[in-house]
């Protein structure tokens, strides 16, 4: 009896599953929707009676009902890099030489995908089944939605082939023009305003606290790309069409090509028809087709050298310019900013807009009370770009660009070759402090918890704070007293404080805030000099020996350091405990077997992914370079390597060897 029973619900859950795919994803019913809603309900009963029988990716789950307080941060397996945009042809074809050197070979073939205006997400399955729905955040860690994804009905819960069960695939979370209308029907209705823009809903309605509302909402899913760690597809191409067969939602927008005139023809095509789809895009995504070849072009610290974005001509709008502001970042930046008589622009209201620098005014002759050319640039940050010069006032003045700091009245200085004006004020002007601190507590430098922007704010309004050294010394009992604090969120500062102290030393050194200091400068930094001592007692000369470092991130790097309030902040970090050193297990791993040797990696390996063996190649102290030049030592080859390549290093005598050769070298 048990058996027929679970026999019962198996079928059941496939014959919906199969249901919502036809009407979902194929846009072709087979059933009505009554009958739907029948073999539905006849689920749920059998679900409720026997929940020995219970699937977290029963096609139940999608009605929604859990309510989720907090949505956990969780690490991406594979990072989500943005991409670069692009927005001319010759744009285009800069890239594609860059592509052909890399590759040695002018011989590649492209795919041309629509760009999707929505909320970007990662799903993870694993045995075939939804395992994890994680929000691009910073792209190193996201938010885990899995409850509210399971929601949306063209995100299949099983797959429908078994090609590949484990992997990754990406996309966007869409609401549609037609629900977005409806939806903003029924709120006009209810005497609600409506909602501003398509990607703006779907981006919120992924942390809504109960799920069953997120139901409700016409969500889509939209797929473009699958990462496996071995993936057994050749192409990008292969891969939608295993990630379509297999139940995704995979437009049939896309294309394949094979060069900057083919693809330009798709863009020029879609300007105009992309307006016809039941939803928003923004431009055209250009990725290199051959999976080897992504590869072996790789990443660069932020985008994939294997695809870019072409952006379609940004909306643009007039209005008048009432008054010019003067922000201070916390290196000291001035950047002014206009303030402007309110309108709608691509689908936001926008009062303020970005005047870049002194130069920027002076080169278009912005003024108070002109009336000025706004869009977005990308379609995210407003900027004034023009001014309607036929509506200038008659008593119009030229902008005075200001001589002190709006914020501690320091005279402000520019530096030779640079755009921007600097307020030298570091230790005195209340933005620069803050903001320093704000840095530091960031999510890609020491993540601490409990502990926000305005809360930075307000713990050095009250004196508490002076830096970012200052944090490690704050008690309980003086938060507590804080405006909007209580003792739990005391506590929670004070651990996630404290919590910091296990933070990676690459980490520190980035959120230490040295100009021109990022992410991978930090991480090289760190991997060279090991602590903290020997860096700030380096020399210009030994500095510039390190890979990527120029004399300018040399300069900086010295001239905080001789600083001595930086040293004793520095002091006293190491005091509390903070990491500034690498650890003995990361030292562990880290030789310098392969000290000065540059290599190369070109094919796919079979005892080690290509990214695996680039960082034992580093952690050995080799580099690793994307081309082959007279500089290269090693080519390491596995399967498929580029024919070019390969007659690139015979012609320059350049030793290639194969994985076994590498392992036998390091060992």
């Amino acid at each position: 009896m048990t058996r027929s029973i679970a026999d019962t619900i198996a079928a059941l859950r496939k014959e919906l599953e199969k249901h919502n795919y036809n009407y979902y994803v194929l846009d072709n019913p087979t059933i009505s929707d009554y009958e739907f809603d029948m073999k539905l309900k006849e689920l749920e009963a059998l679900e409720a009676a026997h929940p020995e029988f219970f699937d977290p990716n029963s096609p139940t789950q999608r009605v929604g009902g859990q309510i989720t307080k907090n949505f956990t941060t969780v690490a991406h397996k594979n990072r989500m890099y943005s991409l670069d945009n692009s927005y001319s042809k010759e744009d285009l074809l800069d890239w594609e030489k860059r592509i052909e050197k890399i590759l040695g070979t002018s011989q590649v073939a492209y795919t041309c995908e629509l760009k999707y205006d929505g909320a970007s997400i990662n799903l993870t399955y694993e045995n075939g089944a939804l395992k994890s729905a994680v929000t691009r955040g910073d792209g190193v860690q996201g938010d885990d939605v899995t409850t509210n994804i399971k929601t949306i009905r063209s995100i299949p819960l099983h797959l429908h082939d078994d090609t590949l069960a484990d992997f990754e695939i990406r996309g966007e979370i869409i609401l549609p023009l037609d629900g977005f209308n409806k939806m903003n029907k029924e709120r006009v209705e209810a005497g609600e305003d409506p909602y501003r823009n398509p990607r703006n809903t779907a981006s919120g309605s992924l942390k809504l606290q109960d799920s069953t509302e997120v139901a409700n909402r016409p969500l889509d899913c939209l797929l473009y790309h699958v990462v496996a760690n071995y993936n057994p597809f050749k192409t990008h191409d292969e891969a939608l069409q295993f990630a379509s067969k297999a139940g995704f939602k995979i437009p049939n927008t896309y294309k394949v090509v094979h060069s900057v005139d083919e693809i330009f023809e798709y863009i020029n095509f879609w300007d105009t028809e992309r307006h016809k789809l039941p939803y928003e895009t923004d431009g055209v995504v250009v990725k290199v087709n051959s999976i080897a070849h992504q590869e072996e072009l790789g990443y660069t610290a932020k985008s994939p050298r294997w695809a870019i974005a072409y952006k379609y001509k940004a909306e643009q709008k007039s209005t008048v310019l009432e008054s010019i502001s003067y922000q201070v970042g916390r290196t000291g930046a001035i950047t002014p900013v206009a303030n402007l008589a309110p309108i709608e622009l691509a689908g936001t209201i926008v009062k303020r807009a970005s005047l870049h620098n002194a130069d920027q005014i002076a080169k278009l002759d912005i003024r108070v009370n002109d009336t000025v050319f706004v869009e977005k640039g990308g379609e995210i940050i407003p900027k004034v770009i023009g001014v309607d010069l036929s509506k200038r006032p008659d008593d119009s003045t030229p902008t005075q660009y200001i001589a002190h700091c709006p914020e501690c009245n320091t005279e402000l200085i520019r530096k030779e070759g640079e755009a921007q004006h600097y307020c030298p004020n570091e230790y005195g002007c209340p933005p620069q402090i803050t903001g320093k601190i704000q840095h530091f507590i960031s999510r890609k430098a020491t993540d601490i918890e409990g502990l926000g922007a305005e809360t930075v704010e307000l713990l050095y309004k009250e004196g508490l704070i002076q830096n970012y050294a200052d944090l490690y010394e704050l008690k309980e009992e003086q938060i507590i007293p804080l405006e909007r604090m209580a003792e739990k969120s005391a506590e929670n500062m004070v651990k996630g404080i404290e919590k910091s102290k296990e933070i990676p030393f690459e980490r520190v050194l980035f959120a230490l805030g040295i100009r021109y200091v990022g992410e991978t400068v930090s991480k090289k930094l760190a991997r060279h000099f090991k602590s903290i001592d020997r860096l700030m007692e380096a020399s210009f000369d030994e500095l510039i020996q390190v890979d990527e470092i120029g004399d300018k991130i040399a300069q900086s790097i010295i001239i905080f350091f001789a600083d001595e309030q930086n040293r004793t902040i520095v002091e006293r970090l190491k005091n509390y405990g903070v990491q500034l050193a690498l650890s003995a297990e990361v030292l562990e791993n880290q030789k310098d077997t392969l000290q000065g040797k540059t290599f190369v990696v070109s094919g796919v390996f079979e005892k080690i992914s290509r990214d695996d063996l680039k960082k034992s190649i580093e952690n050995n102290g080799g580099k690793v370079s994307s081309s082959i030049s007279k500089k290269t030592d090693y080519v390491i080859a596995g399967d498929n390597m580029g024919p070019s390549k390969r007659v690139k290093a015979e012609e320059l005598g350049i030793p290639i060897i194969s994985e076994d050769d590498y392992f036998a070298m390091i060992d």
